[in-house]
């Protein structure tokens, strides 16, 4: 199955999850590529939108594969597999730097008036456009854990079978519209997959 695009996913995913309806989930959208969806989302299941903030750590010579990633905190998870990709203990603290001043810069651009929304005891829902690696919803669901929800949910419209099962121990609940054996790039599954700037993600949360 394929989808239109972002928005389509999202509606998808507000059917998958009416158990939260008017139960004000907070939604928390990885950015950038999930926060038109999450905006969706909330619209849709009475709810708050907000982004958490994580980033991948790149391999050396092929930055668009995730060999781990690292949250706001600074906490990283780094995969099994991430030295075999070129990711020394050298290249991996380089790498942890760039990313974390990243995301600093984004917090500040992305909320420079308010702190983020306290997922303290809310339905939290993590929402991403889909999962390759699990790397950074990883950190993203690591890091939220650690701030207490009542209930923690990770919500793709699409990701392989491995990297759910990677998933699973980190969320009370794991909402995927489907697990295809074969996975090449999220992308696949999009008829439209434009990429999504700063200046949509910056307008969308300052209507918050």
């Amino acid at each position: 199955m394929t989808f239109a695009n972002r928005n389509q996913a999202a509606d998808q995913l507000a059917d998958a999850l009416q158990a939260y309806k008017g139960q004000n989930p907070l939604i928390l959208a990885i950015p950038r590529g999930a926060v038109p969806m999450g905006q969706r989302l909330a619209r849709a299941l009475g709810g708050e939108l907000d982004v958490v903030l994580v980033r991948k750590l790149r391999a050396p010579f092929n930055p668009e594969f995730a060999i781990g990633s690292i949250d706001e905190s600074g906490w990283t998870y780094v995969a099994d597999y991430a030295e075999s990709a070129g990711g020394t203990p050298s290249y991996l603290e380089q790498e942890k730097r760039t990313q974390l001043a990243t995301i600093r810069k984004r917090r500040e651009q992305y909320t420079p008036l308010r702190p983020p929304i306290d997922p303290a005891g809310r339905i939290v829902i993590v929402v991403d456009d889909g999962l390759a690696t699990g790397a950074t919803m990883i950190s993203a669901l690591h890091a939220l854990r650690d701030r207490q929800p009542a209930r923690l949910i990770c919500a793709v419209p699409v990701a392989p079978p491995d990297t759910l099962e990677k998933i699973r121990p980190y969320a009370d609940e794991v909402v995927c519209l489907q697990a295809p054996e074969f996975f090449r790039a999220v992308g696949q599954f999009y008829r439209d997959f434009p990429q999504i700037d700063d200046a949509e993600v910056e307008a969308i949360l300052g209507q918050i």
